[in-house]
């Protein structure tokens, strides 16, 4: 018999391994206003993030082009699937919200589009693998600042 944390703890790994697999905002964007480049070193996770910004200092659309782990892609999709249509000081918020739900597992303040995230909680775990599940965040404030390229380190 399986407990209710083991449950979660297999519905949160296929959720990582199903968007790692097959992402839904994998691709450069036709059309986008600005874009960063993220590496992290230690394991080769590569990803570009693409941001097409919408009214009002909003994401309009979110898109990425990857290569890595299962975590750092999966991280890459629920991050452009969560980010569209979210003012731009929201979304740095979101990121210090999700960067320390990696870090700890705990997420206190979690609204609807953190919850979304929430299947990453666990990178929290293995240390090494926040790395993976931040990437893509990384490289989106990256793109938002102007930056065009970050690294995890």
């Amino acid at each position: 018999m399986t407990t209710l944390a083991e449950d979660v703890g297999d519905l949160y790994q296929a959720v990582i391994l199903d968007h790692g697999r097959k992402p839904r905002h994998a691709g450069r964007l036709a059309s986008f206003d600005t874009s960063a480049k993220g590496d992290n070193p230690m394991c080769g996770d590569r990803v570009e993030v693409f941001v097409k910004y919408g009214a009002d200092d909003t994401i309009g659309e979110a898109g990425f082009e990857a290569r890595g782990c299962a975590i750092s892609i999966a991280s890459a999709d629920l991050m452009a699937e969560v980010v569209v249509g979210r003012k731009i000081t929201d979304t740095r918020a979101m990121f210090e919200t999700f960067r320390q739900m990696a870090r700890t597992g705990e997420c206190p303040a979690c609204d609807d589009a953190m919850d979304r995230l929430r299947p990453l909680a666990g990178v929290h775990d293995y240390p090494s693998r926040v790395k993976c599940a931040t990437l893509p965040w990384h490289a989106l404030l990256a793109a938002l600042d102007g930056e065009g390229r970050t690294s995890s380190e």
